[in-house]
């Protein structure tokens, strides 16, 4: 029985050259390829189909492990084990644990590449990538993603926990995005250690509401007569597009976006898409009397109302820097009420504060205004109909008051509404 299951010798392994199969016994296989490439083989049937799994090759595997080797093969065949599958599973396993040694930074790449195509613009995806870059990548951005615990969450947070708050939430947030990706990859397990409640909560400090809000400068409402007659008298895409921004109290990139075709002057309504608004959420701007002259007199040479050059839309920076030319070298006339020099989104808390200390207009309705979610029900109230109506009137009262130079007045500070 010994020389039918070991036919072959070392020295014959050595010397044999003929391309070719030649059987040890008991499956186990010389096999030379027409190269003289040599290397061990076997070959056995489950259930009447034959397989074949290589065991290595002669100048790596001696005939003495092959012969091991087959042997733990025939065992695994009268356990009822493919020993083929039960190789490829055991491939299978290594792999996956390797890829369980993943990094972070190489998690936070991945889940970046597959959330992209659902993010506004590239913007918001250079937004990700800088952040957790600069404070998650140097404290554990080279550690496997499921090294990753509360202590080392906590030492990237605490760096900037106070000095930066509003950078530290989004980090914060956008660390537990790649690490619950990652859990359910299946590159870590158990709890999030970024998640915020009931955990990091009682480590690190609230941030509130209040210093994580900012609030842009806003030119007190009184002086918004003023302001109209000045930037009135300027030229330009950009005064026009700036002015347009106050009578319809809509933000920079809502205006600065704007196409014709989104617009029914017949019925004297702007429908801005859904895609285009920070809600995400159609809205419908009822346009006054103002609001449609301005349009009229803008050249209608493409698809955006207020074109910057090359047919793109006009910068944010555009509009900044015409305010800033209004306010000269010397000291600045455009300021809120503590002295900093106004901007564009800063007329949306002025037309705020207007509509809630001089009308008598629902909240409601200057919230809606200013694109602001609402409930629901409440939401689908203010879109037409009499609610709608209300929004309309209120516009037009808002470009009177802009078209109307008052006194100069002191104003205590306020606080703005984003």
């Amino acid at each position: 029985m010994a020389r039918q299951l070991q036919r072959l010798s070392a020295l014959q392994v050595a010397k044999l050259t003929k391309p070719g199969l030649y059987g040890d016994g008991g499956g186990l296989t010389l096999q030379i390829t027409t190269t003289g490439a040599k290397s061990w083989l076997f070959r056995y049937m489950v259930a009447g189909q034959p397989f074949g799994m290589g065991l290595g090759p002669t100048h790596t595997v001696s005939l003495a492990e092959a012969r091991q080797k087959a042997l733990d093969a025939r065992k695994q065949l009268i356990e009822g084990i493919n020993p083929l599958a039960a190789k490829k599973q055991i491939q299978i396993e290594a792999a996956l644990a390797r890829a369980r040694m993943m990094s972070f930074d190489q998690c936070a790449e991945a889940y970046i590449l597959a959330h992209k195509a659902g993010w506004n613009n590239t913007k918001h995806i250079g937004q990700w990538t800088s952040t957790l870059k600069t404070y998650a990548s140097p404290v554990f951005g080279h550690l496997p993603v499921a090294e990753v615990d509360t202590g080392l969450v906590v030492k990237c947070l605490s760096l900037i926990w106070e000095s930066k708050t509003e950078t530290a939430s989004r980090l914060r947030g956008r660390i537990e995005s790649v690490l619950g990706w990652a859990t359910t990859s299946g590159y870590r397990t158990g709890e999030n250690p970024a998640r915020w409640k009931g955990h990091l909560d009682n480590l690190l400090a609230t941030i509130s509401k209040t210093s994580r809000t900012k609030n842009h400068p806003s030119l007190p409402w009184p002086r918004i007569g003023a302001f109209m007659s000045a930037l009135r008298a300027r030229e330009g895409i950009a005064a026009r597009a700036v002015e347009f921004a106050v009578l319809t109290a809509c933000r920079s990139g809502e205006v600065r976006g704007a196409r014709w075709a989104e617009f029914d002057t017949a019925g004297k309504v702007w429908t801005i898409p859904a895609e285009r608004m920070k809600a995400k959420r159609e809205h419908e701007v009822p346009l006054s009397e103002a609001a449609l002259a301005l349009l009229e007199s803008m050249p209608k040479d493409g698809e955006l109302v207020f074109p910057g050059t090359k047919g793109q839309p006009l910068s944010d920076m555009s509009l900044t820097a015409l305010i800033r030319r209004m306010n000269g070298d010397g000291k600045p006339v455009w300021i809120d009420a503590n002295g900093k020099g106004v901007t564009v989104h800063g007329f949306r808390s002025s037309f705020r504060m207007w509509a809630a200390e001089t009308t008598n207009y629902p909240r409601e309705v200057a919230e809606h205004a200013l694109a602001h979610q609402l409930p629901d029900a409440v939401e689908r109230a203010y879109q037409r109909g009499s609610q709608f109506a209300k929004r309309a009137a209120l516009m037009t009262e808002w470009a009177v008051y802009c078209a109307t130079v008052q006194p100069d007045a002191v104003v205590k500070p306020i606080r703005g509404a984003a």
